[in-house]
């Protein structure tokens, strides 16, 4: 328990300290996110806090894990680096969508070949539950690579990844510790001290942003969080903390950037566009559209994502596909009404 206590308070100092002088660095050498019709902010703002989350994360991990707990985290921490590499390669100096998403797969098949971070089962979902090999690795990297873009893509709002990436590394940590695997559990509660940090900074006014090396750090991890938690029931059928329908309750910790990742990608597609355009369809745009401000937004979406997490674990005994069904059809339901309400804004605005 000290461990994860220590691990959660360096990272946070470590990141707090950190960002002011990653500011300085940044409106110096003026590496700035500029505002456009697509973006939410109006003023120019560093865009490089994810250097501050990685190196307080990173830090603390090393540092507080247990050397004989430490096994495939080794491998974890590189794939880290490679996320790390790649995300502020694209802040400092953008590259291509797929140069990213090479150096993306990369750290994705780090995590499945050599972490050991991997889907072995589909626990039921239209009738199969043990995977063969090959299925599992195509299906465990496509995981990952899309829980990374997830959180990318709903990186648009002041606070909000952060507030969402701070729910699930603290719900997952305090559930890897309560289980017995403390080495994940550092990882949580590393990368949750240093987004508390960082919050402190994200919040209107922003004075910066995480930019795609926070992101996609933030997607790395909690993608291996959720494989984790699903894997480890394999482990644990006697525990009083295992859940009768694991995968759709890691689908409700995540809701928010999967729901909002699918639901777009959708739109885009139906109106004959790459699902990689950038638009402002985000569930997150349609709340500002609303008129909420930036934190009542976030603070929307960051409560939802409470109340799925508190419905999936109620309903639980209902099985997996039902519960899928059940957290699909409201989110869906959700998003829709909100859509109307902008639209029928925009009508008596017009």
């Amino acid at each position: 328990m000290y461990d994860i206590i220590l691990a959660f308070i360096t990272s946070f100092a470590l990141t707090y300290l950190a960002i002011p002088s990653i500011i300085h660095v940044a409106v110096k050498k003026n590496l700035m996110d500029e505002p456009n019709e697509r973006r939410s902010h109006n003023i120019s703002t560093p865009s490089l806090g994810g250097i501050g989350i990685f190196a307080g994360t990173v830090f603390s991990i090393i540092l507080w894990t247990p050397f004989k707990y430490f096994g495939d985290l080794q491998y974890i921490l590189c794939a880290f680096i490679i996320i790390f590499l790649v995300g502020a390669k694209d802040d400092i100096d953008p590259i291509s969508p797929s140069k990213k998403f090479l150096g993306e797969l990369f750290a994705a098949g780090i995590l499945v070949f050599r972490a050991n971070v991997r889907l072995t089962s589909l626990y039921g979902f239209f009738g199969i539950y043990e995977l063969p090999e090959m299925a599992s690795i195509i299906l465990s990297i496509f995981t990952i690579i899309v829980i990374i873009n997830a959180f990318n893509l709903i990186d648009g709002i002041n606070g909000l990844s952060g507030s969402l990436g701070l729910l699930i590394t603290f719900v997952m940590g305090i559930w890897f510790f309560l289980v017995g695997s403390l080495e994940i559990s550092i990882v949580a509660f590393a990368l949750c001290g240093a987004l508390v940090a960082f919050l402190k900074y994200n919040i209107t006014p922003a004075k910066i942003f995480m930019g795609d090396t926070g992101a996609l750090l933030l997607g790395s991890v909690c993608s291996i969080l959720a494989i984790k938690f699903i894997e480890l029931h394999n482990e644990i059928e006697n525990s009083p903390y295992t859940f009768s329908s694991a995968p759709s309750i890691a689908i409700a910790v995540l809701i928010l950037p999967l729901f909002d990742t699918l639901r777009v990608f959708v739109l885009r597609l139906v109106e004959g566009k790459s699902p990689f355009n950038p638009d402002r369809k985000h569930i997150h745009h349609i709340l500002i559209d609303l008129g909420l401000s930036h934190m009542q937004a976030t603070g929307v979406l960051f409560l939802t994502n409470v109340l799925f997490i508190i419905l999936a674990v109620m309903l639980q005994g209902v099985g997996n596909l039902i519960l899928l069904a059940i957290i699909l059809g409201l989110a869906l339901i959700m998003s829709f009404l909100a859509s109307s309400m902008v639209e029928k804004r925009k009508l008596k605005a017009g």
